[in-house]
C-alpha cells in the first residue's frame, strides 16, 4: 500500500501561527506597572536591551541574576519566567524555553488569550524536537483550554501518527474528514492522505479503500486512479468477468499505457464479442506507439488484422443477429448487441436496443446490463441518465464498485 508524504513541519507550524521565539511585549511597562524592586527589574531591563542586540546568551545570564534574587512574588517569578522563555527560544536552548514557557502556563497568572499562545509555544517546541509524546500532552491542554485552531487538530492527528499511535490517529482524522463533509466543505488532499495512510497501518482495507475513493473523488490523479483501480480487483470476490470492464475504466482515466494492457484489453473485448471495441483499443495503441513497433510489430498487426476482420464480419451478420435476440426469451442478447453497437460508436441504434433489452428482464447478470447501459450513456454524452442508471448497480461482485467509479469519474476531470 502506499504511502504518503506530510505537509512540510515549517508550513504546518506557520499554519498554526507558532514561532520559536515571540515578541516579548511590554516587559518593561509590566514591571514598573507591578512596582518591580530594583534589584529584579535592572538585572531584567539590562536583559530586554542584550535580546534587542540578539545577545541571548547575555540575556540568559541577566536573568539568572534576577532569578537569584529571594522572595520573589509569584508576578516577578512569571515576568523570569516569560523572559527566559524567549531568550532561550532565540539561543536555540529549547530545553530551557520549554521549562521556562512550561512554567508560565501553569502559573494561571497569563489571560486566557495569552494563556493559549504560550501553551503554543510549548507545542512548538516539543514538536521541533521529536518530542511527540509531549506534543500531544500539550495539544490536548490547548483544545481543552479554549483552542480552537483547526490547524492544531491537524498537527494532532499527525503527530499521533509519528508516535506510532495509528488506531489514535485514524480516529481523529475520520473525525476531522466527517466534520469537513458534514458542513460542505472538502477534507484537504493531506488528510486524506493521513487518512488512507492511517487505514493502512492498521490493516483496516475497508478504510483504506474508502480513503482512497474520497481521494480520487476530491483530487482525481491518475496516481490515486492506479492505486483505487488496483485495489479492486484485488478486492476479496471480485469477479474475473469483470477484468474486461476495470480496463474500459482504466482506458476512460488515462491509466492504459503499456503494450500488454493495451493487447490483453483488445483480446477480451474479442472473446466478448465486442471487435469494433478492439479496433479502436489497437487504433489508439498504435496512435501512442505502444503498439505496431519493436520485435512484436508482426503480431500487433496480426491482431489488427482479425479485429478489423471480425469487426465487419460482426457488420454482415447484424440484423441477423438483432432477430434472434429479439426472439430470445431474455433481453441479455439485446443488451449486448446494443452495447456492440454502442462500441462502434453507433448510440442512436445501440442504446435503444439496450433499454429494450434491460425492460425485457430475466437477465442472466442484470447489474452487469446495468453496468454496460451506464457507460453507454456516458460514452454517448447523456451524463443524467448515466448516474442514474450506475446508481442502481447493486451487484458484491466488483460491479457496484465499477459503477460507483464511472459515476466519480463523470464527475471529475482526471489531473
Amino acid at each position: 500500500m502506499s504511502q504518503f508524504r506530510f505537509a512540510p513541519i515549517a508550513l504546518l507550524l506557520a499554519a498554526i501561527g507558532l514561532n520559536m521565539a515571540p515578541a516579548l511585549v511590554g516587559v518593561v511597562g509590566v514591571a514598573h506597572a507591578e512596582a518591580m524592586r530594583p534589584e529584579l527589574g535592572k538585572p531584567l531591563q539590562e536583559a530586554q536591551g542584550m535580546m534587542k542586540n540578539k545577545k541571548y546568551k547575555e540575556a540568559l545570564a541577566k536573568i539568572r541574576e534576577a532569578d537569584a534574587v529571594g522572595n520573589k512574588t509569584p508576578a516577578e517569578v512569571v515576568m523570569i519566567e516569560r523572559m527566559r522563555a524567549s531568550a532561550a527560544a532565540s539561543s536555540g536552548d529549547t530545553a530551557t524555553a520549554m521549562r521556562s514557557y512550561e512554567a508560565v502556563v501553569e502559573s494561571g497568572k497569563l489571560p486566557a488569550g495569552e494563556q493559549l499562545k504560550y501553551i503554543q509555544q510549548v507545542i512548538d517546541i516539543a514538536y521541533r524536537n521529536r518530542d511527540y509524546a509531549k506534543t500531544i500532552q500539550w495539544i490536548n491542554r490547548y483544545q481543552k483550554d479554549g483552542g480552537t485552531d483547526p490547524a492544531m487538530q491537524s498537527l494532532l492527528v499527525q503527530t499521533y501518527y509519528l508516535n506510532g499511535s495509528y488506531a489514535l490517529a485514524l480516529k481523529e482524522v475520520q473525525a476531522t474528514v466527517r466534520a469537513e463533509e458534514k458542513s460542505g466543505r472538502a477534507p484537504t488532499e493531506e488528510q486524506l492522505q493521513l487518512l488512507a495512510n492511517c487505514a493502512s497501518k492498521t490493516g483496516d482495507k475497508v478504510g483504506y479503500a474508502n480513503a482512497m475513493e474520497k481521494l480520487v473523488a476530491y483530487y482525481p490523479k491518475k496516481d490515486y486512479w492506479a492505486q483505487l483501480l488496483n485495489r479492486v480487483q484485488a478486492k476479496p470476490g471480485f469477479s474475473d468477468r469483470l477484468s474486461l470492464d476495470v480496463y474500459r475504466l482504466k482506458l476512460a482515466v488515462g491509466q492504459l499505457t503499456s503494450t500488454n494492457d493495451y493487447m490483453e484489453m483488445s483480446q477480451l473485448a474479442l472473446q466478448s464479442g465486442f471487435p469494433a471495441e478492439a479496433v479502436k483499443i489497437i487504433d489508439q495503441a498504435y496512435k501512442s506507439g505502444a503498439m505496431g513497433t519493436g520485435t512484436d510489430a508482426a503480431r500487433h498487426q496480426r491482431l489488427r488484422d482479425l479485429a478489423n476482420k471480425s469487426a465487419a464480419e460482426n457488420l454482415k451478420e447484424s440484423t441477423q443477429s438483432e432477430a434472434e435476440a429479439a426472439q430470445s426469451k431474455d433481453g441479455t442478447g439485446m443488451v449486448n448487441l446494443g452495447y456492440a453497437y454502442v462500441t462502434a460508436g453507433k448510440f442512436d441504434k445501440g442504446i435503444p436496443l439496450m433499454e429494450q433489452g434491460i425492460r425485457k428482464g430475466d437477465l442472466k447478470r442484470p447489474d452487469d446490463a446495468k453496468l454496460h447501459m451506464g457507460i453507454a450513456y456516458l460514452l454517448a454524452g447523456k451524463k443524467g441518465p448515466a448516474v442514474q442508471t450506475f446508481r442502481t448497480v447493486q451487484g458484491t461482485d466488483g460491479t457496484a464498485d465499477l459503477a460507483r467509479y464511472w459515476v466519480m469519474q463523470s464527475n471529475r476531470p482526471i489531473s
